[in-house]
């Protein structure tokens, strides 16, 4: 991408320049913001590392809204200009490296601009990112231009080298847990030379130290330059180095512009897509509705039953009725935590993210847009229509929301209306995770085992912004995989998978030295594409206890006393526990997976004949047996969640994913589970709602197991309990 670089002059956006260089960008231009008065020095400003003006109208807040004579509106306003002159241009560099302050900021004007955000320094551990920036060739050479914090005397470290102090600013961290890189504002920075400068380096002739704040703990000094001057480079060959920062300065400079503060026009530039959903086109559209009873937190469902309009009309349809269903209960976006979203069809992602957006984006959902994650099912192939889509709803907005849109080494950025992550009451429910590399946003090459190493490793790097792990913090793994991978291919997933969680749980567990951790559920679905035609997608959920200090209980076995009822006939075998995962947490959380194989299902149906027939290479089931095992599905959830003290008005989500080569539709297959749980609600009189509306989700998969290699379950059971 053509790159506008934000330049302080600082250390941190010259090498935030030189990492975009690393990554195949090209700086076509520098943007700068300057205080109008010169002889002012210091800028109290959040945003903008630089000194000599203070700023009176500012919007504080962490998010951020346009906010006209706010200083972020400054840098919208040079950002356009860039556009208008160089149109060519789709990127800003910028230096953030933790202010979530600065880069929502950056985020917001890009977003508005249609500029694409990169922040190659941005979560990196600050003592190896200063390491590097003084190290790197040895030839960034940094002064240090002012000092602001416990233990910086401006007498003793202003125009220092940075080299020369960074073994005091690890001294500093350690006494007083200072930022090294200064991004707490304890010192600033001036570069005179490093590897972008190929033709001079700069050289300070004169200077004044002028004391800011003389306070006697924390005292404040900035050195201001008088006079300085160019000295040519006589040898540049040290240009060249194995990070390909050579070549970068070979074109010929251009002009320099200066623009004027002016709001004029800006409206003309940003034009909000319309959030209006686009009128039903007059027909009286049959939808399928489903809803969980939890009325904390519940699963709504919706497809189409009349579909034949494709992909985007659908999604469309169904987007419009979710949005007027939650005005109907009082809610909005806002008020949703997560999105599944099914598709027919990964070829036309495009379309139905472009939909998508005319419904969820950053105004619509002011404390941040939801999670989501993507996956293309055998939807037609079950009656289902083109777009299938379930939403995690909350009756309150107390959420912690992680939505980061740069380009960053950190994560895979979510250039869009999805976040990373939200927390909610302890659940932290983390977006589908690829396997990508995210200083490129391109998957890893060298197999699925390659793919799913990243993923894992960007989910880590997601869950350590919520202060957790999900080597220990897990409660179930989803881990979809495509047709297009082989048994052997899965078999290294799984294998994969279970060596780093291991290697994870170690290394953290010797850094925290506290609990075990939780023991997670594993869930294998095959799918028959995934975005970005990926190999595989994980989907975490973890416990992270909120704003208390008690510590998660891991419990893996509680009996209670009584002795369950045997609905339909079924009474307590051993070979039950074989078909069981669960987790519990803290007595609040229970998560459990049924796996009924075809081995299984012929000891469910021991009264009838065995159903393996195979027809053309899909197996056929008959709806009898089909019947039964919905029984004994309900019949089994209802046992583990009743032995641990949970119930069906506790339940958030419940799907039930079956293989699409049974050819059972979904007309066919919701109505048996409506029936066996209004059965149950009849004969053990626990009375639970079981109206109109299912509490369930039918999804259709190409198969579904306990087991990477062997995705092969009749019926596959997930359920998330929680009390309240």
């Amino acid at each position: 991408m053509k790159v506008v670089a934000l330049v302080s002059g600082g250390k941190d956006s010259c090498y935030a320049m030189m990492k975009a260089i690393h990554y195949g960008h090209e700086i076509v231009a520098l943007a700068n913001l300057m205080p109008l008065d010169d002889s002012v020095d210091e800028l109290d400003s959040y945003m903008y590392q630089t000194v000599g003006h203070q700023i009176i109208v500012r919007h504080q807040e962490l998010g951020y809204k346009e906010t006209q004579g706010d200083e972020v509106e400054d840098l919208f306003i040079l950002l356009r200009e860039v556009k208008k002159k160089i149109p060519s241009v789709t990127a800003v560099s910028s230096g953030a490296i933790a202010s979530d302050y600065q880069r929502l900021r950056v985020e917001s004007v890009c977003s508005r601009l249609g500029l694409v955000s990169l922040a190659y320094l941005w979560k990196q551990d600050q003592s190896l990112l200063l390491q590097e920036m003084v190290n790197i060739l040895n030839l960034m050479f940094h002064l240090c231009l002012k000092v602001a914090a416990m233990g910086l005397d401006p007498a003793k470290h202003l125009g220092k080298e940075l080299a020369f102090l960074t073994a005091y600013l690890h001294k500093l961290k350690e006494l007083y847990g200072i930022n090294v890189c200064g991004e707490g504002g304890e010192y600033e920075t001036l570069t005179l030379d490093c590897p972008l400068f190929s033709n001079a380096r700069i050289v300070l002739d004169e200077h004044q130290v002028v004391m800011h704040s003389s306070d006697a703990i924390a005292p404040v000094g900035i050195l201001h330059p008088l006079s300085f001057h160019l000295e040519n480079k006589v040898d540049v060959q040290y240009l060249k180095s194995k990070d390909n920062i050579h070549e970068i300065c070979t074109q010929k400079p251009g002009s320099v512009y200066e623009v004027h503060d002016s709001l004029e026009g800006c409206e003309a530039t940003y034009k909000p897509l319309d959030c209006r959903a686009d009128a039903m086109d007059g027909i009286e559209h049959k939808f399928n509705i489903s809803r969980t009873n939890n009325k904390g937190t519940f699963s709504l469902s919706f497809w189409l039953q009349d579909s034949c309009n494709g992909l985007q009309k659908d999604l469309r349809i169904v987007l419009g009725k979710i949005e007027s269903q939650l005005l109907d209960l009082g809610f909005g976006w806002e008020n949703v935590l997560y999105i599944h979203l099914y598709i027919d069809d990964m070829n036309k992602f495009s379309e139905a993210n472009e939909t998508y957006v005319k419904f969820i984006r950053q105004e619509k959902c002011p404390f941040g847009v939801p999670s989501r994650s993507t996956v293309q099912m055998p939807l037609i192939e079950s009656g289902f229509s083109s777009a299938y889509i379930e939403v995690l709803v909350s009756n309150n907005k107390n959420k912690k929301v992680l939505h980061v849109q740069s380009i960053s080494c950190w994560a895979p950025s979510c250039i869009g209306p999805y976040s990373q992550a939200t927390l909610h009451e302890g659940l932290l429910h983390m977006a589908g995770q690829l396997g990508l590399d995210p200083p490129t946003m391109n998957l890893c090459q060298g197999g699925p085992d390659v793919e799913l190493e990243q993923a894992l490793k960007n989910s880590e790097a997601v869950a350590k912004c919520y202060n957790c792990s999900i080597s220990t913090s897990a409660i179930a793994f989803v881990i979809y995989c495509s047709k297009r991978t082989s048994s052997s291919e899965r078999f290294n997933i799984q294998e994969k998978q279970e060596t780093i969680l291991r290697q994870m749980k170690i290394s953290h567990l010797q850094e925290t030295d506290t609990y075990k951790g939780l023991d997670p559920l594993f869930l294998y679905v095959l799918v028959p594409d995934l975005p970005k035609r990926a190999c595989v997608e994980i989907k975490p959920i973890l416990y992270v206890e909120d704003g208390t200090d008690t510590v998660p209980e891991a419990l893996t076995e509680r009996s209670r006393s009584e002795t369950p009822s045997h609905y339909w006939g079924f009474k307590p075998e051993n070979w039950h526990d074989s078909c069981v995962q669960k987790c519990l947490v803290s007595g609040k959380i229970c998560a459990i997976i049924l796996h009924i194989t075809s081995e299984l299902s012929t000891k469910i149906c021991f009264d009838s004949q065995p159903a393996d027939n195979v027809n053309n290479g899909r197996y056929s089931l008959p709806k009898a047996y089909m019947d039964k095992i919905s029984k004994f599905c309900i019949y089994l959830l209802d046992k583990v969640m009743t032995d641990n003290d949970f119930t069906w008005e506790g339940i958030m989500s419940l799907r039930f994913y079956i293989p699409e080569s049974l050819q059972m539709s979904v007309q066919l297959l919701q109505p048996m589970f409506s029936n066996a749980l209004f059965e149950l609600s009849e004969m053990s009189h626990k009375k639970f709602k079981n109206g109109e509306e299912p509490i369930f989700s039918i999804v259709p998969v190409i198969g579904a197991g306990k087991s990477a290699s062997s995705m092969d379950d009749v019926v596959t059971c997930e359920l998330l309990a929680r009390k309240y």
